[in-house]
């Protein structure tokens, strides 16, 4: 995978739209750091492409959210603790 700066996209952006062409795929960075990543697509497959980026994003979230459970110790809940801190979310959301 290739790798551009944002200062490369702003001033060589024509070059880049046809390098996403051939490679499909390239990650834009700031100060050195990936901040985005260009991935070619067409009309046909624009929908697909983003329902796949949504279910990647939302398994990156389930997966982050198991590690900060188990590290806090909160995989280790009784199912009774549980339903009452979700009783309780509900009360404060029903205000």
């Amino acid at each position: 995978m290739r790798f551009i700066s944002v200062r490369d996209l702003r001033g060589k952006s024509s070059e880049i739209w046809r390098q996403v062409g051939i490679e499909k795929d390239l990650v834009v960075t700031s100060n050195g750091r990936p901040i985005a990543i260009l991935s070619a697509v067409s009309e046909e497959s624009l929908e697909e492409s983003l329902a796949a980026l949504r279910q990647a994003r939302a398994a990156q979230a389930v997966e982050t959210m198991q590690r900060a459970s188990v590290a806090s110790g909160r995989d280790r809940m009784p199912q009774a603790e549980i339903d009452a801190e979700i009783r309780a979310v509900r009360r404060v959301r029903a205000r």
